[in-house]
């Protein structure tokens, strides 16, 4: 696959799941924190790098590295606020007032980690008591946990007042087929059609390394049976990244993989994100 045999990504083009780190000088790293970036990642090169690869929008998620100081997230969005949103990191005692002030700040949705790397897991009935204050606000949750995780929360999360997004694929294992448990079990909440799933993450199930073949087809089953509630992200600058760095430009090359006919693509890219993130409303 060559860049110069594809096709242009769709006007409007949405990069739905990347993050920020520091500049440390000007937004420390969070004390106690589930790590520590060895180099920063700033706004600037975040933005320098979407504009290069034809992505005119995009959604910062909050690293854990900054824990809930949402300020490098918010600092980031600020810089391009018709076309960039973000997803935060927030205790489940949260005030109203302040949800209110990231709403107009440009956020969308909280983030919940239940992977085991990523330390402290809220209980989920906490989280569901803050959906309820989410839901004024045409606020999501978005999901990051192992499969069996989400597999032991799927009822729960079906009592969600608004929408959840699946991180990467629910981390399934690429090894296996699709027709392996964890994958029928994600797509079996993906029936609900309060759920979405962000199809970004190829090179974190892939247990073969770029251009991740054994994990295209989970994402392409996705993309063909749930095309309205897809969203795609390159997680740049892939933190806790345990295999070789993706590259970028293949990353967006891979769209056209997943999500191969044209309609697909201006679903998933612009379409989608458009819904659950709203741009240009404020």
């Amino acid at each position: 696959m060559t860049t110069s045999s594809l096709p242009s990504l769709p006007r409007g083009a949405c990069n739905a799941h990347c993050h920020v780190f520091g500049p440390r000088d000007r937004f420390p790293y969070a004390n106690g924190g589930t790590f520590v970036p060895a180099q920063d990642a700033p706004k600037e090169a975040l933005v320098a790098l979407n504009d290069s690869l034809g992505l005119e929008r995009c959604v910062v998620v909050q690293s854990s590295c900054h824990g809930f100081d949402n300020s490098a997230t918010e600092d980031a969005v600020a810089y391009r606020p018709q076309s960039y949103r973000a997803v935060a990191l927030l205790p489940t005692d949260v005030s109203d007032a302040e949800l209110r002030r990231l709403d107009a700040a440009g956020f969308r949705g909280v983030r919940f980690n239940y992977m085991g790397h990523l330390g402290h897991r809220t209980p989920i009935e906490d989280v569901l008591a803050l959906a309820q204050r989410l839901e004024p606000l045409g606020w999501h949750l978005q999901i990051h946990g192992d499969p069996s995780l989400l597999t032991d929360m799927a009822e729960a999360l079906k009592r969600s007042p608004v929408p959840v997004v699946i991180d990467h694929i629910g981390r399934i294992d690429a090894s296996k087929s699709v027709q392996q448990p964890d994958f029928q079990a994600l797509l079996r909440l993906m029936k609900d059609e309060r759920f979405w799933v962000k199809v970004s993450g190829m090179d974190r199930i892939t247990r073969l390394g770029p251009p991740y073949e054994d994990a295209q087809p989970f994402a392409q089953t996705l993309v063909a049976e749930f095309g309205d509630r897809v969203v795609w992200g390159n997680d740049w600058p892939h933190p806790n990244h345990a295999g070789p760095q993706p590259v970028e430009r293949q990353l967006v090359d891979l769209i056209f993989a997943i999500a191969p006919h044209e309609a697909q693509r201006q679903r998933l890219m612009v379409d989608n994100p458009q819904r659950l993130y709203r741009f240009g409303d404020n």
